[in-house]
């Protein structure tokens, strides 16, 4: 129980708080001022992003700043339109409905969202066949923030129904030494300046991983009673957490050199690297790329994935000059 507490006192409680992000904060701060001004809500809110970058902690903030209560749940999770229908009736003016992964939502489920999203109303068909009718109910007057990371796979119909789509990107890594410092000091972990800055570099620009970092280096010192997180602890961590030095896991490792030494960095389709990991597609392209691609550690090519002099370097295959060469001139 004590644990929950703490994960959510590490989310901040207004805009003010949030760290990051400040093109996005500056755009909500003019929607929920405009929002207290009117006294209701006239739009629904779109995040997108990748995983673990303040989607749902943005939801929480909106529910806090427009004083109302946050239902949270997911596209998989809403599987029939009953499922939606008991959601929203015992919702009242003013709440937030926050639908994580909501590209996820089932094609007759999200249809029932439309009028939902423009008319605050419900549309429940009662009987079947010739006898079917349609009954529409009122719904209160609600904000829906739904966040994805596939914006791609979103409808058109559904995404333009959204008043305000915003994106969240990774962090700078500045950013991220606040953010650290501010989850240290909030869990009672002694952390001096050296240390958040040597865990910022190894938490892939993304809050969700630098708190699980912290959270395990408050383990460490508390089963010790250490009293103070020095650097060698934080390398013996990383060192049993598998992150190495730029933040890359294990996996990362085991697909970047499966590219540089199994084919020889030869562009290397997908479908052959997902295979070669044991891992289906999805996972490779959406939980390895993105930070791969971030680092510029790969190249996606028509023909392949290939690395980078960068990881080429940081895998010790080759000597770089050449290659950082090439990439200069690509």
């Amino acid at each position: 129980m004590s644990t929950l507490v703490n994960d959510i006192n590490l989310r901040p409680q207004s805009l003010i708080e949030y760290i990051g992000q400040k093109k996005v904060v500056k755009t909500l701060r003019l929607f929920l001022d405009a929002v207290k001004k009117r006294g209701i809500a006239s739009e629904h809110i779109l995040l997108y992003g990748p995983p673990g970058i303040g989607k749902t902690t943005l939801a929480f903030i909106i529910a806090h700043e427009l004083s109302g209560d946050i239902k949270i749940t997911s596209g998989a999770a809403i599987t029939k339109v009953g499922d939606l229908a008991a959601i929203l009736t015992n919702m009242k003016t003013n709440d937030i409905l926050f639908i994580d992964e909501i590209h996820r939502l089932p094609k007759s489920v999200e249809e029932i969202l439309y009028p939902v999203i423009e008319d605050y109303a419900l549309d429940i068909i009662i009987g079947k066949g010739p006898a079917a009718r349609t009954v529409r109910l009122p719904i209160p007057k609600i904000t829906i923030v739904g966040a994805t990371t596939k914006l791609a796979l979103l409808s058109g119909p559904l995404r333009d129904r959204f008043g305000l789509i915003l994106r969240l990107d990774f962090y700078q890594e500045e950013e991220m030494i606040t953010i650290i410092e501010q989850t240290a000091r909030k869990l009672s972990v002694p952390l001096d300046p050296k240390s958040a800055r040597h865990i910022a570099k190894r938490s892939r620009r993304t809050p969700r991983i630098a708190n699980r970092i912290i959270k395990r280096a408050r383990d460490v010192i508390e089963v010790n009673k250490l009293k103070l997180v020095t650097m060698d602890l934080l390398d013996e961590l990383f060192n049993l957490l598998g992150i190495d030095e730029l933040g890359l896991t294990d996996m990362d490792i085991k697909y970047l050199r499966l590219i540089g030494e199994k084919y020889q960095n030869t562009p290397t389709g997908i479908e052959t690297i997902s295979l070669s990991l044991s891992e289906d597609r999805q996972t490779v392209e959406e939980f390895i790329e993105p930070y791969l691609l971030q680092l510029n550690l790969i190249k996606k090519t028509s023909r392949g994935r290939t690395l980078t002099a960068k990881a080429l370097k940081h895998l010790r295959l080759v000597s770089s000059s050449k290659e950082l060469e090439q990439d200069r001139l690509v």
